[in-house]
Order: C-alpha cells, then structure tokens, then sequence
C-alpha cells in the first residue's frame, strides 16, 4: 500500500498495491495493521455501507454533529468525483476541502477522518461506491451542507444540475450549519 498526502494533511489518498495478470488481479483492500502504520490510525470500523448510482447523481456534503464518522471509501465500479470538506472550526483548513475522481480502474481509496463533510457525484454511466466507517449511521444527528455553496467552492465535473435527494435538496450554505469544535 502507498498513502499520499493532499492538501489537507489528515486526508489521506490510499493506493493497494495491485497483483495482476491475465486471469485478473487481486489486492488487499484493507489491512488494519498496515493501515494504522501508514495513517498513525488504529482505526476501528463499525459499518460498511454500498451504493449505487446514476450519473450526475450527488450526494453529500454529508457530516454528523454528533457520533462523526471517519471514512475509507473506494469505487468497485465506474467513477465518481469525491469531495471531502473540513468542518473543524479549529484546524487551520475548516472550509477547505479535497476533491479526486475515485474509480473501478484507479482503485484509489481515500481515508477521510472525523470531522469531515463527504460528497460525490457519480462521472460515468453508474458507480458502485464502498465506505467503511468508524461510528454508526445515526440520521438524528446527520447533516447536509449545500453542495454549490460558494463559500466551499467545488468545482464539480458536471453540466446542468446533479440529481439530488430531498435531504440534499434541503442542504444549509456552510456559513448556516453547524460543525464541529
């Protein structure tokens, strides 16, 4: 496994190392020792979440005020425009935000920490996106920052308007949400 740094020094862009030949390939798409020695993190996962999507269909920006969620997320088919954005009102990046294309063919994982807002906009035909996450889903405390808020900055690879859910259609702009200390 290879990690490389982004902008943000806590996310963290996860390369496995890939065995391939003419039968296929195989890799390790998680290793909790490995892992911990390339993040500092001994990170326990709680939850594995699957989906699958539609082109222009975007989710997020996503976060939990309370019982925040770290995340290793990877796509196992077709791409997807990931985004994670920082909401912790101390760190010298809150407001900033990472974004790469994850994919089937760049197998491309990325280690998003607590403290983080999550997105994604699906750039071919469909995807099917993985996350494993550190504390549980719990919607009571589940929010949605606007994805187009200027104040962020996203320049999202789509034309038109994405697809959307009612929830994000109800996303708060950034200066409105809450976030984390």
């Amino acid at each position: 496994m290879k990690v490389i740094p982004t902008t943000i020094p806590d996310i963290l862009i996860i390369e496995p190392k890939v065995f391939g030949d003419e039968r296929g390939f195989f890799f390790e798409s998680f290793n909790r020792r490995q892992f911990a020695e390339l993040t500092k993190r001994d990170v326990d996962f709680v939850q594995d979440n699957h989906s699958r999507s539609m082109k222009n269909v975007l989710r997020g920006l996503h976060y939990q005020i309370q019982q925040p969620q770290g995340k290793l997320v990877r796509v196992v088919q077709g791409a997807v425009f990931d985004v994670a954005v920082d909401i912790r009102r101390s760190s010298p990046t809150f407001g900033q935000h990472v974004a790469l294309e994850l994919s089937a063919e760049n197998k491309r994982m990325l280690w998003i920490p607590e403290g983080f807002a999550h997105g994604f906009v699906v750039i071919s035909d469909t995807a099917e996106f993985l996350y494993k996450t550190t504390n549980y889903w719990a919607p009571e405390f589940e929010r949605s920052i606007a994805w187009n808020d200027p104040a962020i900055g996203i320049q999202w690879p789509i034309q038109g308007e994405p697809v959307l859910s009612a929830k994000d259609l109800q996303a708060k702009p950034f200066s409105e949400e809450e976030f984390l200390a």
